[in-house]
């Protein structure tokens, strides 16, 4: 894990804890609080799924890119290297 993943992650996790506590101290009825906490952690496990495929789906994007500009210039080497031999 990197450096940057390991800070994103600390954020995350402290944005998340004051979140909660924020509304643990809220004036609410008890049942009407864990519906809350439960809802919100819901739209935060679905944004951050969604987050997760959109990057592993750009990863992959990048990779075939690679892929193709290494082909292509597998390819132009070996026409130089006919051209020149």
């Amino acid at each position: 894990m990197t450096t940057g993943t390991k800070v994103a992650l600390g954020i995350i996790g402290a944005v998340a804890a004051g979140v909660v506590i924020g509304l643990l101290v809220a004036p609410e009825k008890g049942v009407d609080m864990r519906k809350r906490i439960a809802k919100t952690a819901g739209d935060w496990s679905e944004q951050l799924t969604d987050l997760f495929h959109k990057g592993r789906d750009g990863a992959e994007d990048l990779r075939q890119k690679a892929r193709s500009m290494k082909e292509t210039a597998e390819d132009n080497v070996s026409r130089v290297k006919e051209s020149l031999g």
